[in-house]
């Protein structure tokens, strides 16, 4: 390396004290220094954000937020290296994605068109992402175990026939045609109000929590079923969020989950009222409880039905007995019936000819009565119509007024009775045994 020395009054510059490099030279400078310094690579852990697969190769950046200060590397995972891993990541259950914790191990590298520092994966350590994903539910649900929260949902009752069933799902995916066929094949009649949700991506969590709520919102439902197909175990982590195990826990409707997977339950599967390892057992479930609710209903018919049969049987049994009993006492009670009116009917024989000679004797003897008693009466009544005549003609008005009474009126008729009843100028009749006088009273009382 060697740069000319112009002469401007100047020492010419000592290139061995103080070397200049080009930018190219500097890069590799720095990238052997690396190489020095972290030997054959290193871990690094972090969180991814922005990851991008672009064909074979796949970029994202690590970042880290400790005690508040934002650190972030850039990361190239290459082909070669994407190949190699992928059989491990599937082990693992693992699908890197945005949001994933990660142990990574690379190399360090300055890329010299851009300038930027960068490391280069070529291995990671899925234990590390498992605890961290096992850390985070495990303090989930011990949360909602202290709020009360985690058995809240358990506790609503599931009717025997939960027929009207709201679910959250991708609606297109073969999850979502799995549960509806099977529930569509049983023959019952299930009707199906499900939501398209987003069940992956950064977006899920709000997506399905809100769908849950809306939901639970409704008085039509009797079930809430959250359903997704398999799938790694960083993306299943999506119902491992505390917003969606809150909106399960707060519905008023039981939520069923099928996330379809066996391994390892989410915090969704822990708060849900119950919980199936795949859709298809999910729709099972509720076909066989319907199935399992006509069945007993079908017994209990039955059982009915042969409770009455018998009741009837028997009831038959004792009407044919009480009938019979019923005809031989009617029968014995219409013989004595008989007898009775036979001797009756010989005592009329016997007796009619006395008693119509004996009523014949009372009637004569009346007759003689009434032909004397006439004239009796009508001398006592004679009797009574004269002394009642007598007592008449005391009372008679005219006889008194002979007597020298008088009787005096107003003009319009009315007997005057006191003084009062005449005030001065009132115009007066009175009437005496021979005539009648008027006069006006001049002065009053």
């Amino acid at each position: 390396m060697s740069q000319p020395a112009f002469d401007f009054d100047d020492p010419a510059g000592d290139e061995a004290a103080d070397p200049t490099y080009s930018v190219g030279e500097l890069t590799d400078a720095i990238n052997q220094s690396l190489r020095r310094s972290f030997g054959g690579g290193l871990w690094v852990r972090g969180e991814i954000q922005g990851w991008s697969a672009r064909g074979p190769h796949a970029y994202f950046t690590l970042a880290d937020d400790t005690d508040g200060d934002r650190a972030v590397l850039n990361v190239q995972f290459f082909a070669p290296a994407r190949a190699r891993l992928r059989p491990l990541l599937a082990r693992s259950g693992l699908d890197l994605a945005d949001g994933l914790r990660v142990r990574i191990f690379g190399h360090l590298d300055v890329y010299a068109p851009t300038g930027r520092l960068g490391l280069k994966m070529v291995d990671i350590d899925p234990r590390f992402t498992l605890g961290e994903l096992a850390m985070a539910r495990a303090a989930v649900i011990q949360r909602l175990v202290a709020s009360g929260a985690y058995d809240a949902n358990r506790s609503r009752p599931l009717t025997p026939v939960p027929t009207r069933v709201g679910v959250v799902t991708s609606v297109g995916t073969a999850a979502w045609h799995d549960f509806r066929h099977v529930v569509e094949r049983s023959g019952f009649g299930f009707r199906l109000t499900a939501i398209d949700t987003r069940v992956q991506g950064d977006t899920a969590v709000r997506a399905v929590a809100a769908s849950i709520r809306s939901l639970a919102a409704r008085a039509d439902l009797d079930a809430i079923v959250v359903i997704r197909g398999g799938g790694a175990r960083s993306d299943l982590a999506t119902f491992d969020a505390e917003e969606i195990a809150l909106a399960i826990a707060a519905s008023r409707v039981p939520v069923l989950t099928g996330l379809g997977h066996e391994i390892d339950r989410s915090v969704a599967d822990e708060v849900a009222h119950t919980a199936f390892t795949t859709p298809t057992a999910c729709a099972n479930a509720l076909v066989e409880a319907v199935t399992g609710f006509v069945q007993r209903a079908e017994v209990a018919w039955a059982g009915v039905e042969r409770q009455a049969l018998d009741q009837v049987s028997r009831s038959n049994t004792r009407l044919t007995e009480l009938a019979r009993r019923i005809g031989g006492r009617t029968h014995a009670a219409v013989e004595r019936a008989d007898d009775r009116l036979d001797d009756r009917l010989e005592r009329v024989r016997v007796r009619a000819p006395q008693v119509l000679d004996q009523a014949a004797q009372r009637l004569q003897s009346s007759a003689d009565i009434l032909r004397r008693t006439p004239e009796r009466l009508l001398v006592a009544e004679d009797r009574r119509v004269a002394s009642v005549s007598a007592q008449l003609a005391l009372l008679d008005p005219a006889v008194l007024l002979a007597r020298g009474w008088s009787i005096t009126r107003t003009t319009d008729g009315q007997v005057v009775r006191h003084v009062h009843e005449a005030p001065p100028g009132t115009l007066l009749e009175t009437r005496l045994a021979h005539g009648t006088l008027t006069s006006r009273v001049t002065d009053g009382p």
